[in-house]
């Protein structure tokens, strides 16, 4: 016990003490217990306890197959996400991200006509972009050839920065510089993708790769293009804000147009195998992560084939589009490596110490390390006996845990509620799995269970609210169960979360160094319990 502050509370309801001791139905769960404190008839004591926190290794391997990366859901949309880039820094190491995708033909067996050529393809991501920071480029005059016709065109192209909350590390040349380039890179993939296969559920799988299908420069601004035929002012191609990489036109010939009307095109089954998808990686080791929707990615295919009319003999221009979304079934997963060494997270890994503490708490999403929390059974026992000796009711239950100011001082971006906690049910001790069976007590009430404080400080903190499970402790019969905190919000389904199992750690960029188990340092992570007592 830390220390203890005596009010008085004026609530508006009286309730019956003792075993009434009542959980509060209010949204907020501060509230809970005020009820019991009318006019001053109970005196309120805040007490902060020390809590044994300590570092959770996940070995840098999470699930990040399609069903990890969604962000949210309801009854008519999925919105899914994957990361892309790599980031370094000296607490944590080198993190790499990389995403590999099934694609199908959006029609099987799709009849091309007589002897079709590819004219390009073009691979387009579309990060979120800031509307409102639109810049318009000159219009450019040129010549295009459309169909067997070269004709005059002007093509105007809009820019936009991407959304900064998107992105995660570096996204600056030093301070006030230029945006940090990113050279993406689009391979082939030579390993089939088994979404069945557990062995590629987990983010660091390996597959091969064959042909390098196209890259580009990645600066941070994606553009929307509109291509105008000058002689009727009509639209000839036009698209969304997006980054566009033109890919291997020959490669798409081979694979695609010159098996028009075999067995490799007949259906999706026979076409995964064909092409077993694509990967999208990162030439660099540092910069920044970058968050996209898989779901919004367009692959298309431009082609002309030979079509006689009366003996006229023209090759007009098609488009192909290619299925990249989850909701046909494609095998999609978040490739992620990692690097440690000379981190402080490879020297604090190989020292955990469970039964203590650990005076510094390491948390990442995307596989990182995660934090187990413990109330000691002695501040238990003691609890017990304020509530069955001093008919102590517990109003308020908190975890409060700190940034770590000495470590963790730097501009990148603070984790703002993006947490989740579940109760610790078992460990495997052959594989160091650890199982949960639900949603803390606090979350399945639907109680408001988390706050973050001073972001734009160093140090922030954050509460985590465990009233009712600490009170089912205390005043029941539930067992104290470490408690298991990860960088990595569960996720919504719009009025719900969808299940205890589904969270975004699976491409959560933000990381941070917090204090833990440290008796010497007055940020150290505590419990803060607020009790009343009757006059």
């Amino acid at each position: 016990m830390i220390h203890t502050v005596k009010r008085t509370f004026a609530i508006l309801l009286m309730a019956v003490f003792g075993s009434a001791l009542l959980y509060n139905c209010e949204p907020e769960a501060d509230s809970l217990g005020e009820q019991l404190f009318i006019d001053g008839a109970a005196e309120g004591n805040v007490t902060s306890y020390d809590l044994i926190a300590y570092n959770i290794n996940n070995h840098d391997t999470i699930r990040s197959d399609a069903g990890r990366l969604v962000s949210l859901v309801n009854t008519s949309t999925s919105y899914s996400a994957a990361v892309l880039g790599a980031f370094s820094e000296g607490q944590f190491g080198m993190q790499k991200a990389s995403f590999l995708t099934q694609l199908r033909m959006s029609t099987d067996n799709f009849n091309f006509g007589t002897t079709p050529k590819v004219d390009s393809v073009v691979l387009v991501l579309k990060p979120t972009p800031v509307a409102d920071s639109l810049v318009t480029r000159p219009v450019k005059d040129e010549s295009l050839l459309v169909g067997n016709e070269t004709v005059p065109v002007s093509t105007t192209i809009k820019s936009y920065p991407t959304d900064y909350s998107f992105k995660y590390g570096k996204m600056k040349l030093g301070p006030g510089g230029t945006h940090t380039l990113l050279h993406i890179n689009v391979d082939e993939v030579t390993t089939f993708l088994d979404g069945n296969d557990p062995a590629f559920k987990r983010s660091n799988i390996v597959v091969n790769t064959g042909t390098a299908l196209g890259s580009t420069v990645f600066d941070g601004t994606v553009t929307a293009k509109t291509i105008t035929k000058k002689s009727d002012n009509s639209t000839l191609f036009t698209s969304d804000a997006g980054i566009r990489i033109p890919l291997n036109k020959n490669f798409f010939q081979t694979m695609i147009l010159d098996k028009n009307g075999k067995p490799e095109l007949m259906d999706a089954a026979n076409f995964t195998r064909h092409f077993k998808g694509i990967k999208l990686s990162v030439a660099e080791t540092d910069g920044y992560l970058l968050q996209f929707s898989p779901n919004d990615m367009e692959l298309i295919m431009y082609y002309t084939n030979e079509v006689n009319n009366n003996g006229v003999v023209t090759r007009p221009q098609s488009n192909f589009k290619f299925l990249l979304t989850g909701n046909v079934g494609n095998a999609r997963f978040g490739q992620y490596e990692y690097n440690r060494a000379g981190s402080a997270w490879a020297t604090a890994s190989s020292n955990i110490n469970e039964i203590e503490g650990d005076t510094k708490l390491y948390m990442q999403g995307m596989g990182g390390p995660s934090v187990g929390v413990k109330i000691p059974d002695a501040t238990i026992a003691n609890l017990k006996t304020l509530y069955q000796n001093d008919k102590a009711a517990i109003i308020s239950a908190k975890i409060r845990i700190f940034t770590d100011a000495a470590t963790w001082s730097n501009n990148y971006r603070r984790t703002n509620n993006n947490f989740s906690i579940l109760p610790i049910d078992k460990k495997d001790p052959a594989t160091e799995v650890l199982t949960s069976s639900g949603f803390i007590a606090d979350i399945d009430a639907g109680f408001t269970w988390l706050k973050s404080y001073n972001l734009d400080k160093n140090p922030s903190y954050y509460d985590f609210t465990i009233t009712k499970t600490v009170k089912e402790i205390v005043e029941g019969t539930a067992e104290n169960k470490t408690l298991l905190v990860n960088i990595g919000q569960f996720i919504s389904t719009g009025t719900s979360f969808l299940g205890y199992k589904y969270t975004s750690r699976a491409f959560a960029t933000e990381r941070g160094v917090y204090v833990g188990s440290d008796k010497t340092n007055p940020n150290r992570i505590q419990l803060k319990i607020t009790y009343g007592t009757k006059k």
